[in-house]
């Protein structure tokens, strides 16, 4: 631990930005992508009643393959917001965006098992300046 630094807690550019399970390891979910919205922007009723938005960014990666082209992760996000799922429909596919927010793992009854995915819900999200 960082002398001065209370147990439990996370400093960011002289800000406390995260408190944690007591103390014993500090932790912290944030996530910011800059990429192109996909093209899928989908609203769904999940089982519990909740409304969702869900869809895509799309992300280059940083390294090329061995024939030099650009590889890219196509990265699972939902709005649980209504304000960022209504700025979400008003963009456009393909549309250079910046989002950020936190990562999550959802979990669902899959068959006789159990499913999971993980995703980033996006606490705000705008369109993106080009490089």
């Amino acid at each position: 631990m960082h002398e001065g630094w209370a147990p439990g807690t996370v400093r960011r550019k002289g800000a406390i930005v995260a408190m944690t399970d007591g103390g014993t390891s500090p932790s912290m979910s944030e996530v910011r992508l800059v990429g192109r919205l996909g093209a899928q922007v989908q609203d769904r009723v999940l089982p519990s009643g909740d409304e969702i938005t869900v869809f895509s960014i799309v992300v280059d990666r940083a390294v090329r393959d061995v024939r030099g082209r650009t590889r890219i992760d196509t990265i699972a996000c939902v709005a649980t917001q209504s304000s960022v799922a209504s700025r979400v429909r008003a963009l456009e596919g393909g549309q250079l965006v910046e989002a950020t927010g936190v990562l999550r793992r959802r979990f669902w009854r899959a068959g006789a098992g159990l499913g999971s995915a993980m995703e980033v819900d996006v606490r705000r999200i705008k369109r993106a300046k080009a490089f």
